[in-house]
């Protein structure tokens, strides 16, 4: 179990804390200009998924490049869309509940219920984040052996 903690870890860690500065930032930013808690809301769920999306799928491109290098083959088009279809295998079921319920309900309302927006913004991806992660890794560790060969 301490070695698919670690995998998971080396997997998800680099995005999430790239993701949370981005989300703190961005919420204070957007409530900065606004002075709207829902749109801080929104604006902090889509920026801090944008940043751990692009993050994992910069990591998986990198990667897949690396091996296909190895093997002396060529990162294609086809090849990318295997590394999209992948994502989408692991994160699709996670994202929809996070990012069309859980994330914006909890990036609106803990900022209120702790009267502090940063504290609550970082509370709330953190707590989202728990409820992302469980059926995220789960179809992750379903999905290796048969999405994650690219070539």
């Amino acid at each position: 179990m301490k070695h698919k903690i670690n995998e998971w870890l080396k997997r998800y860690l680099p995005a999430e804390i790239i993701s949370m500065i981005l989300t703190v930032v961005s919420a204070e930013l957007a409530f900065g200009y606004t002075e709207n808690k829902l749109t801080t809301a929104l604006v902090a769920t889509v920026i801090g998924n944008t940043a751990y999306f692009g993050c994992i799928l910069l990591t998986d491109m990198l990667a897949t490049r690396k091996h296909c290098l190895l093997n002396q083959q060529t990162y294609t088009f086809h090849v990318f869309f295997k590394n999209i279809r992948a994502l989408g295998v692991e994160f699709g079921i996670a994202e929809v509940f996070d990012t069309l319920l859980i994330r914006p309900f909890l990036m609106y309302y803990l900022p209120i219920l702790l009267n502090s927006l940063p504290w609550g913004t970082f509370l709330a991806k953190v707590t989202a984040d728990i409820t992302f992660y469980i059926p995220a890794i789960i179809s992750y560790e379903l999905s290796k052996k048969r999405l994650r060969d690219f070539l």
